[in-house]
């Protein structure tokens, strides 16, 4: 079966990006207009008549740019000079055959001169080509840096840069803040001496205080919250309210108001006057300005979190690499070793590319890609990791895949990617925010408007507004479910689950049913020497002897299990001559001058030694029991025989009852024989086990469980799987296996085990409850603020919300969510 992977979006065809918000709308469901013989699509009705009323003005402008659907991947080394195509395990029963991966038709990596570092295409360097996107609303992509249409947020690189130097919006908020701060507590201390016992206006004169206050606070609003009211004013010119609407309009008419009455008292009534004239709100408005900075720098610094746990993962790959050529080792940088170019690693280093073992033996700590702590062995022919740690052995390497094509690049990029991602679940707080801010501009204006009928005080009036106003702000509901994923999938990653999207993690945490494949994911997907059965008066050994010295000549995964097994057990070497293969059935040779053969019941009786009733009915056993059964011959008679099983994983029981205890139904779906897949389902507990499954039984089974109103996900690692993968809710790929398998999932699991499965199940119900707790905080601290801001509890208490309590009500709101998603940091997986 030919897999085509085409990068480019796979919807391009079927979107368009409206040109007035710049969001991006499905064709089949967006509003349309035909203007100079082009159809152009809008987001909404709105956007439509402003098109068509002055379509020069968007047509002029910088468009937008669709994000491909492969993110550029970020890479600490050179990208090879052509792409490498997937790698390919082919199954069948019990055996496997693999093909590695080469370079691409065309010339070798090093026919093409070598770049400068800086402009090798995966080099993690800022440059011109650097798209930008926004955290909450990763459909929007820019070329330039700049704030999003939509929310106002600072965009950020799609890409984690390998520097690691401050985020700019970070460092000039972080400042801002400090000024505000040391601007606003002498306000404050001003404004509210009389409560601690300062009479301030008696000490300055009730007019110098008020200009004091106003000195303070105007560097405050019209300089430190600048970024605030331009994204209040982007805002209201992109018709798209959000919390800057709210904070811009609060502030404003605080600071407003204030301003008014220091310099023109005379406009408002005498009676509404105190001694020192018209009430003033410049601790208010300065105060919430700090405030708003304090939330703001302490999600910044959240998100630059994120990032170094990406960068730490970056940091992995070692600077150097110890290349040799023509005998010669010299230290070069990583950006310069090419695919094909062998590399030494000592004790202690880091495995610089992804690679093949040549000669030596070590074992390596693969923690910073499985999870798990124990280091794995390697040997000639082994694959190794770029990032893993070698442990005391030394060993010389190909390097195999550089730059973008390694797998701890492919890992960031998987990681960014489902960062910015959204779950479906966010669409609850896309929907709430929609109707929100002009609902809580409505309550604003009813508050005034209420409270200057009811009391004809233009202060407590605009107290109660400015404060419904500050109170509301919505950006604890914005935060809710980006913080969890962004944090969720940061943890995922460092226990081996990468998780390639929001929608992902969602789904698999309302997942009821669970179809696994049964070789590399039940069992361990390589065949073993299981038994060795002798005839009467013939001894073990001497039948495995035969049996290894027939398969030596032989590149069969079940030969080269029989060899490993005999030499493991310490059987004797004999030499074979005259070796041939038969298709289907097995080898035959000559151990001396006499004949030998292993094979299946035909094989033998090719070889003119039939098997008598007792070893067929023993054959027949053992492959009930899933075993692969080998007959051996020796001068025409049957002397034994060996067999091969792929062993279940160690673990594999343990994950299936604690599944199933989680409330998911495991099926098993294999293109194994019956006998082979009922075996390994009876180890397991199984009791739906489908054999003889083709690739199309696989998905047509995934299909028919979700028109029966089942949440599927599947698992699999083989180019079998696929259809299957893509097919279901949730596709779960063994980071082991097949490209394609990879490519197809939404879950990858780097250790390649149904443990791993329980630890993705578990961070994705974990990441559920996370983002409904963030918009419980979220929803009803909305709910309970609003209508006490209003002043509902006046009548009852004589109580008015302060507009600074409103102001840190809503920085605790948001600092709540934030604090609430870290806790996923520290879930044990």
């Amino acid at each position: 079966m030919a897999h085509d992977h085409q990068h480019a979006p796979a919807s391009a065809a079927n979107t368009a990006i409206d040109p007035v918000c710049q969001m991006v709308v499905d064709k089949a469901t967006a509003r349309s207009a035909e203007v100079r013989d082009t159809t152009y699509y809008f987001c909404s009705e709105g956007c439509r008549t402003k098109f068509v009323a002055d379509p020069d003005k968007y047509l002029n402008a910088k468009p937008f740019v669709l994000p491909p659907r492969k993110v550029a991947v970020p890479a600490v080394t050179a990208a090879p000079a052509a792409p490498v195509p997937a790698t390919e395990a082919h199954r069948g029963h019990g055996a496997h055959e693999h093909h590695h991966s080469h370079p691409a038709s065309g010339s070798h990596p090093r026919a093409a001169p070598v770049p400068p570092p800086d402009k090798r295409e995966g080099v993690l360097i800022a440059s011109a080509g650097t798209k930008y996107t926004c955290p909450m609303h990763p459909q929007i992509v820019r070329d330039v840096p700049g704030d999003c249409p939509i929310c106002g947020m600072a965009l950020e690189p799609t890409v984690v840069s390998l520097e690691d130097a401050p985020n700019p919006e970070l460092v000039d908020f972080t400042r801002r803040l400090i000024v505000s701060a040391a601007l606003s507590i002498p306000v404050l201390v001003l404004s509210m001496g009389e409560v601690v016992g300062l009479d301030f206006a008696r000490w300055l004169g009730p007019r110098l205080l008020i200009w004091i206050q106003l000195v303070l606070a105007t560097p405050v609003v019209l300089w430190a919250a600048l970024p605030f009211f331009r994204r209040f004013w982007n805002s209201l010119r992109n018709r798209s309210p959000n919390m800057w609407t709210l904070i811009g309009l609060g502030v404003g008419a605080a600071y407003l108001f204030s301003v008014v009455a220091v310099i023109a008292p005379q406009l408002f009534p005498m009676g509404k006057m105190g001694a020192m004239g018209p009430p003033v709100y410049f601790e208010a408005a300065s105060v919430i300005v700090a405030l708003v900075f304090v939330g703001q720098v302490l999600e910044l610094r959240a998100r630059e979190q994120t990032g170094k746990a990406i960068r730490a993962l970056l940091d992995l790959a070692p600077k150097t690499a110890r290349r040799i050529r023509d005998g010669v080792e010299t230290d070069v940088p990583l950006e310069l070793v090419d695919a094909g170019d062998m590399l030494r690693v000592r004790p202690g280093d880091a495995v610089p590319v992804d690679g093949e073992v040549i000669e030596g033996s070590s074992s390596i700590d693969e923690s910073m890609l499985t999870g798990e702590p124990l280091p794995a062995a390697k040997a000639p022919g082994d694959p190794v990791t770029g990032g893993t740690l070698n442990g005391e052995g030394s060993f010389i390497m190909r390097a195999t895949a550089v730059g973008a094509e390694t797998r701890l690049s492919r890992i960031v990029a998987l990681v960014g990617a489902a960062q910015r991602s959204r779950a479906p679940i966010q669409a609850l707080a896309d929907a709430v925010s929609a109707w929100f801010v002009p609902l809580v501009v409505g309550v604003a204006i009813v508050s005034f408007i209420a409270w200057m009928a009811a009391t004809g005080d233009l202060s407590q009036a605009l107290v109660a507004a400015i404060s419904v106003l500050i109170i509301a702000c919505p950006c604890a509901l914005g935060l809710a479910t980006p913080m969890s994923v962004m944090v969720a999938t940061g943890r995922g990653a460092r226990a081996g689950v990468l998780v390639k999207d929001a929608e992902a993690l969602e789904t698999l945490a309302r997942v009821d049913t669970l179809i696994v494949d049964k070789t590399g994911t039940l069992t361990e997907g390589k065949p073993v020497l299981d038994q060795v059965v002798a005839d009467k008066g013939v001894d073990e050994g001497w039948v495995l002897a035969i049996a290894a010295a027939l398969e030596r000549g032989s590149a069969h995964p079940l030969a080269h299990a029989i060899v490993t097994g005999a030499a493991t057990r310490g059987a004797k070497e004999l030499t074979v001559t005259g070796f041939r293969s038969v298709t289907g059935k097995g080898v035959t040779g000559k151990l001396k001058d006499t004949d030998a053969a292993l094979g299946n019941a035909a094989m033998m009786e090719e070889a003119g030694a039939p098997p008598n009733a007792a070893f067929l009915a023993l054959a027949a056993d053992h492959a009930v029991k899933g075993r692969t059964t080998m007959f051996v011959a020796e001068a025409g008679k049957v002397i034994g025989l060996v067999t091969v099983i792929d062993p279940v994983k160690a673990n594999a029981a343990a994950s299936v009852a604690a599944l199933r205890s989680d409330g998911v139904e495991i099926i098993m779906a294999t293109g194994d024989a019956k006998g082979t897949a009922e075996a390994v389902g009876r180890a397991l507990g199984l009791t739906r086990i489908n054999p003889g499954m083709t690739p199309e039984a696989k998905h047509d089974l995934v299909v028919s469980l979700r028109k029966a109103g089942h949440k599927v996900a599947f698992a699999g690692d083989g180019i079998n799987d696929a259809p299957g993968l893509a097919a279901a809710d949730v596709g779960i790929a063994m980071g082991t296996g097949a490209d394609v398998a990879i490519e197809s999932a939404g879950i990858t699991l780097l250790k390649g085990e149904l443990s791993a499965a329980v630890r993705a199940r578990k961070l994705a119900r974990a990441t559920l409850a996370n983002i409904k707790g963030n918009l419980w905080l979220a929803f009803g601290y909305n709910a309970l603020g609003i209508p006490i801001a209003a002043g509902v509890l006046y009548p009852l208490t004589g109580w008015l919300l302060s507009p600074m309590i409103a102001a840190a009500a809503m920085s605790f709101s948001s600092v709540s969510v934030i604090a609430n998603a870290l806790r996923l940091r520290n879930l044990k997986l």
